[in-house]
């Protein structure tokens, strides 16, 4: 990551933060009155192959009875998604505490999705190229193969399906454009990227 990179990272994550501070403390509260806690959901994810962190979310989902909770969202976890829990990812405001991450450095705002360990265990060779770039809280593929991913995950009805369409059929579709985005990437291209992410959100 650039010098300039950084910077943009931590002035518009600054930034950001403090506006939606007032947004954010409307949401926890509506979280815990109709959800409960725990108010955040926390997730390992790879910042490199051989580097976690622990990514942050507003919780969307009630808690598994046994409390174990894997791989990406399918058709499979649809009953678990709370009433706010689907206005938050509908309008993506569940990601307002990824900007905490931004500013710890884990991600920058515009970079490939941080991947799950389980996906980066059983693809290397091309999470080692992808995550040459720091993960974003959005990017190319997101904006480019989102819809796409979800249609192709909200098919699927077990835990196994959905992991087996993801690694086969969504991996290597976002690897491709994670790699169009590494080899072009620049300040103009983040200010793109990140004009189209809002134009999107306003739009909904």
């Amino acid at each position: 990551m650039t010098v300039a990179k950084r910077m943009m990272d931590l002035i518009l994550a600054m930034t950001l933060g403090i506006l939606a501070l007032p947004v954010l403390a409307l949401l926890l509260v509506a979280m815990a009155a109709t959800q409960g806690r725990p108010l955040f959901y926390l997730s390992e994810r790879m910042k490199q192959v051989d580097q976690p962190f622990t990514l942050i979310k507003l919780r969307s989902m009630r808690i598994p009875p046994d409390g174990q909770d894997f791989g990406v969202s399918g058709g499979d976890k649809r009953d678990r998604i709370t009433p706010v829990g689907r206005f938050l990812r509908a309008t993506r405001l569940d990601e307002i505490p990824q900007l905490w991450n931004v500013l710890r450095g884990d991600m920058s705002l515009v970079g490939p999705r941080p991947p799950l360990r389980a996906y980066v265990e059983a693809r290397p060779d091309l999470y080692t190229q992808v995550l040459q770039c720091r993960p974003g809280i959005t990017g190319l593929a997101t904006l480019v193969y989102h819809r796409h991913e979800e249609w192709l995950l909200s098919a699927c009805r077990t835990q196994q399906e959905t992991h087996e369409v993801y690694l086969r059929r969504c991996v290597p579709a976002k690897a491709r454009l994670d790699l169009i985005y590494r080899d072009n990437r620049n300040l103009c291209l983040d200010l793109w990227l990140l004009g189209r992410t809002v134009a999107r959100l306003l739009s909904r």
